[in-house]
């Protein structure tokens, strides 16, 4: 990170957040931070909406090659961004049009309209839901499973180091940060030898060690080996997300 740069980083620890901080940090890009609390719904303020107009995290903003400010948001988008303006080396891509250039794009959307938003509702379901629905819980829980089992097989095809090529992308940094807090879905990492040996073998990157500490430190190892911890952050969690939810519901009503 540094103070001396155009790229400002609007995000939270959550999985959707890191994927842009370690992406910076492995392009070696100089970068501001400005944590977005999502527990006081910072997101859903008129500045933030003004970057992002669907108030989530991430978002970035940066000068762009006319001189003006660029706002981006959604994830994937700000990842393509990033490595097509900036990673011109190709140290976590492929040259445009290249095959490993599109099989890095059918990974990062697998992530973005799969393994996100499928471990997303599981989470939900499993945590922040205000009662228990089994058939919520099972059916996210077991889409999830799923699609790990499509990333444990394809790794273990040609023992394949990274989910493209001999090198990790911005495919397999889009995906670390949900795997890495599979246990937080209700998904066990081991059923997948693979893919947990994917998820050792990126923490090992000095890019993801960094920027997975952005803008908090990654505690979710340590979490889920604390079940009472575990209980006691869901429990806090709960009550934000039901009343962001409210508000949400409150405010499209009045639309």
């Amino acid at each position: 990170m540094s103070q001396d740069s155009d790229i400002v980083l609007y995000t939270t620890q959550t999985p959707n957040g890191i994927k842009i901080s370690i992406t910076l940090e492995e392009l070696g890009l100089p970068y501001k931070v400005e944590k977005i609390d999502i527990s006081k719904n910072t997101q859903k303020e008129d500045w933030f909406l003004a970057i992002n107009p669907n108030g989530r995290i991430p978002a970035l903003t940066d000068k762009f090659t006319d001189g003006e400010t660029i706002n981006l948001f959604e994830s994937g988008s700000i990842m393509q961004y990033l490595v097509e303006r900036y990673d011109t080396e190709h140290r976590i891509s492929y040259p445009k049009g290249s095959r490993e250039w599109i099989e890095t794009n059918n990974w990062l959307f697998f992530q973005n309209a799969g393994v996100g938003p499928m471990q997303g509702q599981a989470n939900h379901f499993g945590r922040y839901a205000p009662e228990r629905i089994e058939y919520g819980v099972n059916r996210y829980v077991n889409e999830t499973r799923r699609l790990y089992s499509v990333m444990d097989k394809h790794l273990a095809s040609n023992k394949r180091p990274y989910l493209v090529g001999d090198k990790c992308t911005i495919a397999d940094i889009a995906h670390w940060g949900w795997v890495a807090a599979a246990g937080w879905a209700g998904v066990e990492i081991d059923d997948f030898p693979n893919l947990k040996a994917w998820e050792e073998r990126m923490a090992k990157r000095s890019g993801v060690e960094k920027g997975r500490h952005v803008p908090d430190p990654h505690t979710i190892k340590e979490l889920l080996k604390d079940k009472a911890k575990m209980e006691h952050h869901a429990s806090e969690a709960r009550k934000w997300v039901q009343a962001g939810m409210k508000a949400d519901a409150e405010k499209a009503g009045k639309l």
